[in-house]
């Protein structure tokens, strides 16, 4: 039997191997690389840069041994986008995510041909819902996209590149090898400030002032994705019958979510997207003759005539009244069931709302026993939100719950007031703030 260092295969390889020592890719080549593949533009960072210290303990997960990231866009068209006709900007949406997804395909096919490890996590879907409603993607694609001078953060919360705009799609591949150099930030935001998101956002999750709704935007945008979803199949096995059924979901809505499950999630609004003028090629229009802009991109948005989905008694639901009095309220839930204490804290940066906020400002200690042990602190104030591991600092009030019952109690399947008879729950501190805690989040 042949000795395994003699086998023509490793001869080959080990071969290989003193001839190229290190692996170090070139810039120019994995620009000319991902061109090639389709990408409108790419830029390439090293996993030590700083911007991505919150990011960098997912990406090992993904491949233990990354060195660097490239990331790349593809522009989608802009009037698919502006439609009022929701296929039509859903069918854009989807094209260009399959089309993200097969660019970095290719550049994972043409590295691995010259002997670079290389993964490409999906650009949006399919997911990893295991731990949902927890984190469910691989990689965060926003963060690692600015640091590699591929755009910044607009108000609306999307990534608006100088030339293309917010109209693109993300996607990253990350590689084992060493990259020549690296792409740096931009020195600008393009992002205009112009509040058009602000004007066009149905339930008014995008404020002024820079806060940003989750859970608004959720639970209407992505109403027929995961948590939307959950909701509708909850309405199907709470009806009593067909009659029941059709009192609770319209056949509008059926039809829609048929549509979802059959071709691809629908997006309800990204009115956000849409108005947005910021972007070389984007602006012309906009500079010209702002009030065409308006009357041609954002009124018609804003005059749609449509159903928008909110939590009750939500920020959302008190929006659309005031603003937007000829759309439909529909009361929903939105799909979120808290299934792990770990969940429960990643969640709450997410769905905090400053607004229901109101003005508190407070610590929370919270110890969680049982079935999940975890401590953690929640700082709330000035509209902010900060939550930690562990104990820090002096606490206005000291919770501490069995895991389980918690879960329970913010699933609204057990009251708190039992819990805390039972001593499941145990509170320190002014109830008050545990009560204000509760509303300032839209679980």
């Amino acid at each position: 039997m042949i000795a395994l260092e003699e086998h023509p295969t490793v001869v080959a390889y080990r071969q290989k191997e003193r001839q190229t020592g290190m692996l170090v890719v070139h810039a120019d080549e994995i620009r000319r690389i991902a061109l090639a593949a389709g990408a409108d533009d790419v830029g390439y960072v090293r996993i030590e840069r700083a911007e991505l210290d919150d990011e960098r303990k997912h990406i090992l997960k993904a491949m233990p041994r990354a060195r660097a990231l490239i990331s790349i866009v593809s522009r989608m068209n802009r009037e698919p986008i502006r439609s009022t006709a929701r296929s039509v900007a859903n069918l854009e949406f989807h094209r260009t995510g399959d089309h993200v997804d097969d660019v970095a395909h290719r550049i994972v096919a043409e590295l691995e041909s010259r002997g670079v490890r290389a993964l490409n996590p999906a650009m949006g879907f399919p997911m990893e819902m295991d731990g949902f409603p927890g984190r469910g993607w691989v990689i965060s694609h926003k963060p690692i996209a600015v640091a590699a001078g591929l755009g910044r953060m607009g108000l609306h919360r999307n990534v608006i590149h100088p030339k293309f705009g917010n109209f693109i799609l993300l996607g990253t591949v990350i590689i084992d090898a060493e990259i020549s150099s690296e792409t740096q930030p931009i020195d600008y935001n393009p992002c205009l400030d112009c509040r058009l998101c602000v004007a066009a956002c149905p339930v008014g999750a995008i404020d002024a002032g820079g806060a940003f709704d989750f859970g608004s935007c959720y639970t209407h945008n992505y109403r027929e994705f995961m948590g939307g979803f959950s909701d509708w199949v909850e309405n199907v096995v709470a009806s009593g019958d067909v009659a029941d059924y059709r009192k609770k979901v319209s056949p509008g809505e059926t039809a829609s979510m048929w549509q979802s499950l059959s071709f691809g999630a629908n997006y309800k609004a990204a009115y956000c997207m849409a108005v947005c003028p910021a972007g070389e090629d984007v602006i012309g229009p906009f500079l010209h003759d702002r009030k065409q802009f308006l009357d041609e991109v954002v009124r018609p948005l804003q005059n749609k005539v449509e159903t928008v989905y909110v939590k009750p008694e939500s920020d959302a639901e008190e929006h659309v009244a005031k603003r937007f009095p000829h759309k439909k309220i529909k009361r929903v839930g939105n799909g979120i069931r808290l299934t792990s204490i770990a969940g429960f804290l990643e969640a709450l940066p997410r769905t905090f709302s400053a607004k229901r906020a109101n003005g508190l400002r407070a610590t929370y200690h919270f110890t969680f026993t049982g079935s999940e042990e975890r401590e953690a602190t929640v700082t709330i104030g000035d509209g902010l939100i900060d939550v930690r591991d562990g104990h820090e600092g002096t606490a206005d009030l000291q919770m501490t719950a069995d895991a389980q019952t918690w879960l329970a109690i913010l699933r609204k399947e057990q009251g708190i007031a039992g819990a805390l008879l039972r001593r499941k729950v145990k509170v320190k501190g002014s109830p008050k703030l545990l009560l204000a805690f509760g509303k300032s989040f839209a679980i």
